[in-house]
């Protein structure tokens, strides 16, 4: 009987904690108190290149969180989550349903670049200035590429403000 209480226990206990992280992961809203924090374009920059110095060229590995390896999605999980305190979801799917879409000509430092690079494979990468973002590579890690370069120019999908 007792072993049968322990058992249920534990069912409960991982589908409470596996139902949290669901939660978590489909709140798409952001906080608009986070949001304001974006409104400082010069700290922005400056927190986003402090970023990309700390990662550069760090290898391309597709579901990395670490300097072990990264991917694109994970890469603007962790800037957003370390540089600017806030919370976005981990893939480029959910990424792509947040915030205001906003035309290629209005980006700022901060906003999302998403491409789509292959049959139902989408990237994403972070506005900087001067048409440059930077973004997990799967050839050259983390880097900073210019968003007028034809292949971006070819597969770019869209853009959004947080």
């Amino acid at each position: 009987m007792n072993r049968n209480i322990v058992r249920y226990c534990a069912y409960i206990t991982i589908i409470f904690l596996a139902s949290c992280g669901l939660l978590q992961e489909r709140n798409l809203s952001v906080q608009p108190s986070e949001s304001k924090k974006l409104e400082d374009s010069v700290l922005v920059k400056k927190l986003l290149y402090s970023q990309y110095e700390d990662w550069r060229g760090v290898r391309y590995q597709k579901g990395g969180l670490n300097q072990r390896g990264i991917d694109c999605s994970g890469f603007v999980h962790l800037t957003y989550k370390s540089k600017l305190g806030m919370h976005l979801p981990r893939t480029t799917s959910l990424q792509a349903k947040l915030g205001k879409q906003i035309n290629r000509n209005d980006l700022k430092a901060g906003d999302l670049i998403f491409f789509k690079t292959g049959s139902g494979s989408n990237h994403v990468g972070i506005y900087l200035d001067n048409n440059r973002f930077m973004h997990a590579s799967q050839k050259k890690g983390v880097t900073i590429s210019r968003l007028d370069h034809a292949y971006w120019i070819n597969n770019y999908w869209k853009s959004v403000r947080i």
